[in-house]
């Protein structure tokens, strides 16, 4: 990771540096979270008692390495404030999250599923000039094996189920509501806690890539809701996550919207870094073709409200993370949930989405 970059909003791999990445011999976490008094780690491999991390690089981030830890299993950082106080807070960057309503992270290997989508990948283009017929889902709740709330099939038992239905009815394309891990099943996804760590709820990570890759080779191509505006107010996930408020605005005028979550603040480059690589990873890792912004009117306004004027820290985001990402993706597909009248945006036969 560019730490110059971390700083300055422009990284787009924060989440190869960051979290708790496994190898062969044991497992190294890392967090950041500058205003800290301490950090341990705690987890199922140490009975839940505390393995001190040690400040690195320049005292913003914190480390430890601990052999014979492995995949899947749970883990928590123990954040102590200056006050003394501490939370035990989900790892903001964890690839893997226990299944709700536990809170606590997962280890898990990132890579070991080959992919056989070469050939869409290979031929897969921006769409700009022919038909994209999309059909938009909520993963949980569209077929179920029974009428149970948790009676869903997991993500590679629900691929060929939906890869017919969509190929019958005409469909290219699949968007589906947001997967990043979040704790309540009604928001459908909207009020996110794990950014970078695909919801257990339908499997594991490697089932998700399983997933992509069935619709890949069935000639569908798969597009994910992201959340890049708010967060869920859980106190387990990136809420006041080093005791202060490192990734909310402080101000609560602006640090709460119309849903009562915490809007992010992007006008510190450690936020936009994080967004951006949780964006990068999805499409990066498990190669998901394009990203559905959710909520941009929000991004472009003060809690969404144009007479409240424009958020220019928001919209350079948005505009630094699109740019990037086309860079590095040059064939994603982009799209934007505009509802405002903002100048630019021709949302005409879109039903409210905007190509960006």
């Amino acid at each position: 990771m560019d730490f110059y970059n971390f700083y300055t909003g422009k990284e787009f791999e924060a989440y190869q540096y960051l979290g708790a990445h496994v190898w062969d011999g044991g497992t190294t976490f890392r967090t950041f979270a500058p205003a800290a008094q301490r950090v341990s780690v705690i987890g199922e491999f140490n009975g839940w008692t505390e393995t001190p991390m040690n400040r690195v690089h320049d005292g913003n981030f914190w480390e430890c390495t601990m052999n014979n830890v492995g995949s899947d299993l749970m883990y928590k950082y123990r954040i102590y404030r200056q006050d003394g106080s501490f939370v035990d807070h989900a790892d903001p960057y964890a690839f893997y999250s226990e299944m709700r309503p536990g809170t606590a992270s997962k280890t898990y290997a990132l890579g070991g599923y080959e992919f056989g989508d070469s050939k869409w990948l290979k031929n897969r283009k921006a769409s700009y000039d022919k038909p994209v017929n999309i059909y938009e889902m909520h993963f949980g709740s569209w077929k179920k094996r029974g009428e149970g709330q948790e009676d869903w099939y997991t993500y590679e038992e629900l691929a060929p189920i939906l890869i017919t239905y969509l190929k019958e009815h005409g469909y290219n394309y699949v968007e589906i509501m947001p997967l990043c891990e979040y704790p309540c099943d009604e928001s459908w996804g909207y009020q996110d806690t794990g950014y970078f760590s695909p919801t257990s709820r339908y499997g594991k990570p490697e089932e998700l890539k399983a997933f992509v890759d069935q619709c890949h080779q069935a000639g569908i191509g798969v597009i994910l809701d992201f959340v890049p505006v708010h967060f869920a107010v859980n106190d387990y996930a990136l809420a006041e996550y080093d005791g202060t408020a490192l990734y909310e605005y402080p101000n609560m005028a602006v640090g709460r919207n119309e849903w009562g979550s915490c809007n992010f603040m992007h006008s510190r480059g450690e936020v936009c870094s994080f967004l951006q690589s949780s964006a990068y990873y999805w499409m990066n890792e498990f190669h998901f073709d394009g990203l559905r912004m959710d909520a941009v009117g929000n991004l472009i306004y003060w809690q969404g409200d144009a007479s409240r004027g424009e958020n220019l820290a928001a919209l350079k985001f948005i505009r630094t993370m699109n740019q990037g990402l086309k860079e590095r993706i040059p064939d994603c597909l982009l799209f934007a949930e505009d509802s405002t009248p903002y100048r630019g945006c021709d949302k005409a036969g879109m039903g409210g989405r905007t190509w960006i």
